[in-house]
Formats: structure tokens, sequence, C-alpha cells
């Protein structure tokens, strides 16, 4: 039993010392390896404007709202007008609920990155995010915004389906006789 464990423990050193003979030495290759007019130093990209930052979130939907206070007045969603990405009214009103509360909807360049669940969930989480980022900038908002329940987060999720059931909760039909 012992041979086998210094077998085990030999073979691999004995391998490594074969590959270490057929490594050729080559001589050190010239730190030239750049063309001559790569630009070594770095173009300093130009500054953002001041922005605040804020994460909101329902069921599995995660809204990065970014809200700047110089720029365009415009409120875009994944690139887009909000008009556009939320074609529904009524999720056009839960994303700009918590701007509106606050009567600062055309005040702010509001930007927003929205991933993960449907529509409805989606516009919810931007909703939270947009009212984090208000308190954020301006913390006498946080009163008003958390009477109306936006800063709240919503923990209800999806439940998951059981085995030995159709859904959740839905059983299949069961006859007493």
């Amino acid at each position: 039993m012992l041979k086998t464990k210094i077998k085990k423990i030999v073979a691999p050193v004995k391998k490594a010392e074969e590959i270490k003979e057929t490594l050729v030495v080559v001589e050190k290759e010239s730190d030239n390896f750049l063309p001559e007019d790569f630009p070594i130093e770095k173009e300093l990209a130009s500054k953002p404007d001041r922005y605040f930052e804020a994460v909101g979130r329902r069921k599995t939907a995660v809204a990065r709202v970014r809200l700047f206070t110089r720029g365009e007045k415009q409120f875009l969603v994944n690139g887009k007008p909000y008009q556009e990405y939320f074609t529904i009214e009524h999720d056009q009103q839960t994303v700009t609920s918590s701007m509106r509360k606050m009567k600062c909807l055309d005040k702010f360049k509001v930007t927003v990155i929205v991933r993960g669940g449907g529509r409805n969930a989606q516009a919810e989480a931007v909703r939270h995010g947009t009212a984090r980022v208000l308190v954020d900038f301006n913390n006498n908002f946080k009163k008003r915004l958390r009477k109306v329940g936006y800063l709240t987060r919503d923990p209800r999720m999806r439940e998951r389906k059981k085995f030995g059931l159709k859904r959740a909760r839905k059983a299949p039909q069961w006859a007493k006789r």
C-alpha cells in the first residue's frame, strides 16, 4: 500500500522533469512589442455630469436609476423615452408616479437600466428606484415618499411549483371513489 502511494506521488514529478527537459530557453524578447505610433498615454474620458444613483427592485426585476442634475430634462428607460418603452398608460403612470409626487418630473435627466421580470414588475422597480434616488438627492422627500409607500420594497415573489401539483397550489382533480 505504501508503494502505491509513493508511485502516485513520484509519477507526476517524473512527468514534470520530462517536460522540463523538452523546454527550450528563448532569448529575452525586447520590451518594444508595441508599434511606435501606439498611444501609450490614456486619453482621459470626459467626466460625466454629477448624478445620484439608486437601485429599485420588484419580483425579479432590477432597475438601476441615475438622476442627473444637469443636462436635457428627459426620462430614459433602457435608452428609450419611458413612453416608448412602457406602452401601457398604467405602466407610464407607475414609472413617473414618484417624480410626479415630488413635482420634479421635468426638472432632471433620469436614465434607467432595467432587467428581468415582466413589464409591470419593471415599472414598479423603476418607481422604487426613482423614489430612492430622489431621497438620495434630497432627504426631505423621504417622509412624503415613505407615506405613499414608494420607498417600501414589495417582498412578494412567485411561489415555486411543488411536485405532485400542477402549479404552486393547484392540485390535480381528486375523486373520492
